[in-house]
Formats: structure tokens, sequence, C-alpha cells
């Protein structure tokens, strides 16, 4: 245990300890060659005899010797002392923008000007080809100028390597780490995300995904939608592009670094997401099988499920190692569970008509334009049913018969024992996320039935054959990309609905 006045390698005089992470303790010293202070960061005494801590210490050392970056901390040199290496580093004066924000929030031009500088140094070492992959308050550094510097590339990896260790070990702060990540993907727009919740946070005042726990807090970034900005003013378009869970829906380095410029001179900046392009339509089923429409566009707002991209190795010992079989019930795959109940809710808490427009999620092909063979089967209670991620082919919108919405909060499971019982009488019931179409209220998991239906009326019609005549058992409802359709809601009796359960009315 070292304390102050011991010198390493005999040239730099323990002053004080600064503090201490995941990966080190850092010491104010003196350099007794060159008469100056320096930065020493050492690894942790508990975690002295691991290779893999000592090897990402090292990793943090050449990677931060790679870079040449007034926001970047310097690195000056390795000392390879035993029982552990140590990192003499440029000695930031100041604090960290952690400890300016406990005095309160920043204005959205001063976190704007953060921003950027955050983010030129985020782009200088995407240039080098590596990640932050930790950019949270307490490794932002604060001149006496104002100067921020980004530290601490402790677990900084160059692209292609696992963000978690092999033995399972999450590295990073949870609240500030972008859902692909949990996932086990990530890329550099990964780091933006994690920016896009600094600069929340900054403004703000709280931060969003923050839970009790650590596996709360990773269900929350896996699954919790983002509370609207509302102290950000013109901040608030940038967070809001940057805070969407597809990483290529976001807008890249140099467009962000646009928009925090508008900000910066007190202008409202403005975000267009990126233009959906075609996918191709796959080949045409089996003549025996019904025809299936193929998908026609890319979501830009949605993060895909676990099926559609494969663990890597170090994912699935990390999730061991964290008993995080919680999480795994935040995946969209649904699991039929045995529960009595039988009384739903269609409706829920009035809804807002604020919600920011987004692109709705792909639903499947089958649920597009079932046959009506298909319509009258029962799902086996032992397939898994996946909520939909593919968008409907009807001009962005499609009427549905809305069952039961589900706080997204009562958790996963509530919502899948919800379906199940619904499918006891309505077999063809499906799930979708609130959250991915702006007529509806953000918020809530959605069981309904998809139809396709041309209008309120026919959605209503299909209830009442199944038994479901309430208001709070059914309603048709319209999904599309634009709030104002939130009116399009036809409620019951269907032979005189009330509401509006056209389009054209």
């Amino acid at each position: 245990m070292n304390v102050p006045g011991d010198v390493i390698d005999a040239r730099f005089e323990l002053i004080e300890r600064l503090g201490s992470g995941g990966m080190g303790t850092v010491w104010r010293a003196r350099d007794t060659v060159l008469g100056r202070e320096v930065a020493l960061k050492a690894v942790r005494p508990d975690a002295e005899a691991s290779p893999a801590v000592r090897e990402r210490v090292m990793r943090e050392a050449r990677a931060l010797a790679r870079l040449n970056d007034p926001h970047v901390v310097t690195v000056h040199q390795i000392i390879e002392a035993h029982p552990h290496p140590w990192i003499v580093m440029e000695l930031v004066p100041g604090r960290s923008l952690q400890q300016r924000l406990s005095e309160g929030s920043l204005s959205p031009a001063e976190a704007a000007t953060v921003g950027r500088q955050v983010l030129t140094a985020l782009r200088a070492a995407h240039a080098a080809g590596i990640q932050h992959r930790d950019v949270k308050p307490a490794n932002v550094l604060l001149r006496p100028d104002g100067t921020a510097v980004l530290t601490d590339f402790g677990i900084a990896a160059l692209q292609g390597t696992s963000a978690l260790t092999a033995t399972g070990e999450l590295v990073g702060s949870p609240e500030y780490m972008a859902p692909e990540r949990i996932r086990g993907h990530d890329d550099p727009a990964s780091d933006l995300w994690s920016l896009g919740l600094v600069l929340y946070v900054c403004v703000e005042g709280v931060s969003p995904l923050r839970r009790a726990t650590t596996l709360a807090t990773l269900a929350a970034v896996l699954d919790d939608p983002v509370p609207p900005p509302v102290r950000s003013g013109p901040l608030a378009p940038v967070l809001q592009a940057l805070l969407v869970r597809d990483p290529a829906a976001r807008p890249d380095a140099v467009q962000l670094d646009a928009l925090l410029a508008q900000v910066e001179r007190g202008a409202q900046p403005r975000w267009d997401r990126p233009t959906l392009t075609a996918a191709p339509v796959p080949a045409p089923p089996a003549p025996s099988a019904p025809p299936v429409p193929g998908p026609t566009t890319r979501p830009d707002s949605v993060l895909p499920g676990p099926d559609h991209r494969r663990r890597s190795p170090a994912l699935t010992a990390a999730l061991a190692v964290l008993a995080v079989v919680g999480v795994a019930g935040l995946v969209l795959t649904l699991r039929p569970f045995d529960d009595g109940e039988s009384t739903d809710r269609a409706g829920g808490p009035p809804a807002s008509t604020s919600a920011t427009p987004v692109t709705p999620p792909r639903s499947t092909a089958a649920e597009q334009s079932p046959s009506p063979a298909a319509s009258s089967r029962r799902p086996s209670p032992s397939t898994p049913i996946t909520a939909e991620s593919t968008p409907s082919p009807a001009a962005n919108g499609r009427w549905i018969a809305q069952l039961y919405s589900e706080p997204v909060s009562s958790g996963t499971a509530a919502r899948d024992r919800r379906l199940e019982r619904i499918r006891a009488t309505v077999p063809e019931a499906l799930v979708l996320r609130s959250d991915d179409y702006a007529s509806l209220r953000p918020g809530f998991w959605v069981v309904y039935a998809p139809g396709p239906f041309t209008d309120g009326r026919a959605a209503l019609s299909f209830c009442a054959e199944r038994g479901r005549t309430t208001a709070v058992s059914c309603i048709g409802r319209y999904l599309s990309t634009s709030s104002d359709d939130f009116a399009l809601q036809c409620r019951p009796p269907a032979s005189s609905p009330a509401g509006r359960c056209t389009r054209g009315t």
C-alpha cells in the first residue's frame, strides 16, 4: 500500500491521492528530475495480481500515447515497476465536470461548449481506432479557464475488442452505457450516446437511466424510455437526436459538432433523421404458403432485439457472472405464463400528444397481411412471439385493435403474463412498444390484434366477435409516425362507435 512520500522509479514522489476508479488509483506526484507536478496512476491494490487488469492499464497507456489533442489528457511515460505498472500523465489543474455539476446545472450554451470539446477528444480517439467506452462527468476534467479534457481511457479498446472481459466482468458505468454495448455490439456511435447522457445530466440535473441497482440500470438502458428534456432549451433536439437506440439513427461526430455549435450561438438546431432506404424484398414463399410481403423500410429509432444479433461469448459470460437472468426478460421475446386473471385494460391513462414522431418498428411479415387461415390459428403456447419489427406497408400507418396497455415500469414478466391471458380469447394477439409510435402515449407495452383492419369500426367488430365489447377491453387505434393521429380512437359499441374511426373524419 502506497503512502505520501513514497518515491516511484527513484524519481516520482507521491504527494496525495486524487481518487480511485475501477482501473486504478491516481496520485498527485512531483517529478524530482524536471521539478514539475504530474499525475501517477497505479493499478488498484486489490487487483495487483490480475493479468487482465494489468493489461487493461497498459492498454490505457498505449491508447493515450497515440493521441495528441488538447482535450485528451497527455501520457508522459510508462513505468514497468513491481508489483504493478504506473502511468505518468499530465496533471490537469481544476476539477471534474462531476464536481462542477454538484454546484448546479449548466446552461444549454455552456453544456454545448463542453460537449464540443469532449467531442473533439472523441473524434481524435475514433480516428485512431480507439473507443473511450466510459464517457461520464467524472472523466471530464475542467481546467481553470473552463476547457474540458477527457481522461481515464482505462477501458478504452481498439475497434473490434469486446467491451466485456473474458471472465464476464462488466467494465464501465452502466447508466452511461449505450444499449448496443450491453448487447455486445458497439462502435463510435456508442460513445456519442454516452456523451448525450452527459449533456442531459449537465442541463437537466438528473441521470435519466440511473436505477437502484446495476441490473435495474442495465434494464433501464435497454428498455426504458428516456424522459423528454424539459430544461434544455435549444439543446433538447440534440439530446433527442443522440438518445435513440438505433446507432445508425444518431448524428455522426461531424453532424453533432454542427448541432452543438448552433446551440452555443443560442440558435435552435434542427436534426433531420437519416432518410429511410428500401430493403430488398425476399423471394416469395412456396406455393403452399400464403404470400408474405417483405420489409420495405429500415427503422431509425428502435434497437433490434437479440434475435437479430448473435451475442458475443464475452457478453454471454458477463450475463452469467452478473446473474442477469432478469435482464434476459428485457428482450422483446414473449414467453407464455399461466395466470387465471381475465380482466383486460385496453385504454390506460390519458395520452399525451407531445411525443416526438418516430418511425414505427417492424412488424412480422405475416402480421402485415395474414390470411384468413392464419388469423384463425392460435399460436402454440411454447412458441415465442416477438415484438413487431417491420413497418406497416400501408402509408406508414394502420388500424389495430388495442386490447391492453401495460406500463413499461411494470416489467416484462407482467407484460408476458397479460399477453398469454389475452391469447385465451384472441390467439393472434401480439405486443408492441408505444414509444415506437408517435400516435401512442410513450411508456407502455400495448397488446393488440394486428388485423389488418380497414378502419376503427372493423377493429371493434373483430373484438365484438370475441366478447370484447367495452372500452376497457378493446379500442380501435391508428398507428402512425404523427402525434396528430392520437385522436384516431374508435370506442365500442361496434354498432354505434364513439370517437374517430376513420382517417378521413
